[in-house]
C-alpha cells in the first residue's frame, strides 16, 4: 500500500490536516497526558468532546476519566493498533477510532479519528497506522524539548524547597523563565509511596498530575520514593481543594496503576513566595508525625489540622532540657507494669475521643461500666482530677511525649 504520509510536514497542523482528506474524517492528535498538539479543520462533522478539547487545548477531565472507565486508554497503553471507541453521550463523545504513536516501549501520544459520518475500512485503519509513524517524528522532537523544559523547572524547583533562592524577586524572575505562572495562594503536597519511585511510576504519576483539572499544578518532582508538588487551589476554599485533590490523587493511583497504601500531607497555605521552603517542611513534618502517630493521625492530612502535634518536638525538647517526669503518668505506668493493666492506655484513648464515655469504651471494645470503673481507678492512683481540663491536657501531653521516645 502507498503510504500517502511519506512527505515532509513542517508542522503536526499539516499532518493533522493531511490524515484528515486521505481518511475523510476530522483528526486531533495528543500527547501521551492528553493536551492537544494539532487538530484538523472540520465542517458540522463533530462532537462537543472534541470542540471542548480544542477551546481547552486538552481533553476534558469527565472525558479522561470515561474512556479509563471504559477500557479505551488502558488498551491504547498495551497495543499499537486502532482502537474503535463507541460513543459515550454523557461526556459528549461520538464514535472515533484511536491510535497510540510508540517509541520502543513507550508511548508517546495519540491520533483521533471521528466516525461521525462514516467508519473506517480495514484499509482506512491500516492507513492510520501509517499516519501514526508519520507522527512519531514530530514527536520526537517535542519530547526532547519538552524533557529539557522539565530538567530545567525541576532544578528550579529544587531550589525553591532548599531555599537557595530566598530572594521574592529573583524567585519571580525564576516563574518567568521556566513559563510557570505566579500562584496567588499555593501549598507544597507530598505522596509518599512504599516503594522507589521507578521511571514507569514517575510516569503514571506525571499523567495524572497533567490531566488533572482540579487544582493547578506549577512544579513537581520526586525524591527517592515522595512525589512532591507545588499546588495552586482554589482561593475560596484551599485546604478544601488540596484535600480533595489527595484523595483523589490517591484513588486514581489505586485504580488505574495498582499503586496501593499511598501517604498524603500538605503543608502551609501562603500567599508570599518566600514561603515554599516552609511550606516543604511543613509538608515533611506531617509525614514525620504521622509517622510516630500513625492512628491518631490516620484522617489528618494538613499541617494546619495537627493541632498539639505541631508543639511536641519542643513539648520533648523542654521536658528533657528541664529532666521533668509527670508524677501521676509515672504512678499509672508503675501499676500497669506491676499489675498487668492497660490504665495508660485506657486514659489516653479516653481523652483521645475528648472524654467521651461511649466512643472510647466502643474504641476499647469494652462495656461502659468497665471502662467506668477503670476511670476511678486512674483518678485514685495518679491522683489527677479528670473533670480538670488543665490535668486532662498535661497527662495528654506527656503520653504522647512519651512515645515519641520508645
Amino acid at each position: 500500500m502507498r503510504d500517502p504520509f511519506k512527505y515532509s510536514f513542517d508542522r503536526l497542523e499539516d499532518i493533522a490536516e493531511r490524515i484528515s482528506e486521505v481518511l475523510e474524517c476530522p483528526i486531533t492528535i495528543e500527547d501521551v497526558n492528553h493536551r492537544l498538539l494539532a487538530y484538523s479543520t472540520h465542517d458540522d462533522c463533530t462532537d462537543p468532546a472534541r470542540i471542548s478539547t480544542i477551546i481547552g487545548r486538552r481533553v476534558p477531565e469527565k472525558v479522561i476519566n470515561s474512556l479509563w472507565k471504559d477500557g479505551v486508554i488502558p488498551k491504547l497503553l498495551e497495543t499499537d493498533e486502532p482502537v474503535r471507541v463507541k460513543q459515550i453521550d454523557e461526556v459528549g463523545l461520538g464514535d472515533r477510532v484511536a491510535i497510540s504513536i510508540w517509541r520502543n516501549n513507550e508511548v508517546l501520544g495519540f491520533i483521533w479519528a471521528l466516525e461521525i459520518k462514516k467508519t473506517l475500512s480495514d484499509e482506512e485503519l491500516e492507513l492510520l497506522k501509517m499516519a501514526a509513524q508519520a507522527v512519531k517524528n514530530k514527536l520526537l522532537n517535542l519530547h526532547a524539548r519538552k524533557t529539557k523544559r522539565e530538567e530545567r523547572n525541576q532544578e528550579f524547583f529544587w531550589k525553591l524547597l532548599t531555599g537557595h533562592i530566598s530572594n521574592e524577586t529573583e524567585m519571580q524572575e525564576g516563574f518567568h523563565k521556566v513559563h510557570v505562572s505566579i500562584p496567588s495562594v499555593y501549598s507544597v503536597l507530598i505522596c509518599k509511596l512504599q516503594t522507589e519511585i521507578t521511571d514507569s511510576i514517575e510516569k503514571q504519576l506525571q499523567y495524572l498530575l497533567e490531566t488533572t483539572q482540579k487544582v493547578q499544578t506549577l512544579l513537581w518532582t520526586t525524591d527517592y520514593d515522595q512525589v512532591i508538588m507545588l499546588i495552586a487551589p482554589d482561593e475560596k476554599q484551599p485546604l478544601q481543594d488540596l484535600k480533595l485533590f489527595l484523595q483523589w490523587t490517591v484513588t486514581q493511583l489505586k485504580e488505574r496503576f495498582m499503586i496501593q497504601q499511598v501517604r498524603t500531607s500538605i503543608g502551609g497555605i501562603y500567599t508570599n513566595l518566600s514561603n515554599i521552603e516552609k511550606s516543604y517542611r511543613e509538608a515533611l513534618s506531617v509525614l514525620s508525625i504521622k509517622d510516630r502517630f500513625p492512628a491518631e493521625t490516620e484522617d489528618l492530612d494538613s499541617y494546619a489540622e495537627l493541632g498539639i502535634y505541631q508543639y511536641l518536638d519542643l513539648f520533648y525538647e523542654k521536658r528533657k532540657n528541664d529532666g521533668f517526669v509527670n508524677y501521676s503518668l509515672n504512678k499509672l505506668k508503675e501499676y500497669d507494669k506491676k499489675h498487668h493493666t492497660n490504665l495508660v492506655e485506657t486514659l489516653e484513648v479516653y481523652l483521645d475521643h475528648d472524654s467521651n464515655v461511649n466512643a472510647a469504651a466502643q474504641k476499647l471494645n469494652v462495656h461502659i461500666n468497665t471502662l467506668s470503673y477503670r476511670l476511678k481507678r486512674i483518678k485514685q492512683i495518679a491522683e489527677i482530677d479528670l473533670e480538670n481540663p488543665n490535668h486532662k491536657m498535661t497527662m495528654y501531653l506527656d503520653m504522647k511525649v512519651d512515645k515519641m521516645h520508645l
